[in-house]
């Protein structure tokens, strides 16, 4: 069974931090062999939330809320991850309905966007996300900006 947590970024204790950057790093960096810098300025600031699935104290699946300073712009889930100890199980389902009902919580009003891998278009498309750009290149990895409007189910 998965513990749940949606946590302010203040509300992070130092070892759900480590955590968390370990698993980002684990998989995007050396999973995806993609040498980039992961920590961005953007984890400890403003309304930013995390939203981190535990299993036996091991995080298993993370993603992260960025919420803007303008109340014109979307809310932005990134950083989206399954362990890959525990794919398979479906769990990318429940913390991406986690992360849009976390959304809807705290910015109700706001359209939703991501930049998802382009071969995930589909499982985004489940959670009401659009294709809004063409795909592109992120770190060498196909990438297509996808949005969910406020009205959307």
């Amino acid at each position: 069974m998965i513990q749940w947590q949606d946590l302010h970024h203040s509300q992070l204790t130092v070892p759900q931090l480590y955590a968390l950057l370990k698993l980002r790093c684990e998989v995007f960096v050396v999973e995806q062999n993609c040498p980039y810098l992961d920590i961005d300025d953007d984890d400890l600031v403003g309304e930013n939330r995390h939203l981190l699935g535990w299993r036996d104290n091991t995080l298993v699946a993370y993603a992260r809320i960025l919420k803007s300073d303008s109340e014109y712009d979307p809310v932005v889930i990134g950083r989206v991850i399954v362990s890959e100890a525990v794919r398979g199980e479906k769990l990318g389902y429940q913390l991406l309905s986690r992360a849009v009902a976390s959304c809807e919580q705290h910015w109700p009003q706001h359209a939703l966007y991501l930049s998802a891998q382009a071969h995930l278009q589909n499982f985004y498309a489940r959670f009401g996300f659009r294709p809004v750009t063409d795909i592109y290149l992120e770190d060498d990895i196909p990438h297509i900006g996808m949005a969910r409007e406020v009205d959307q189910a």
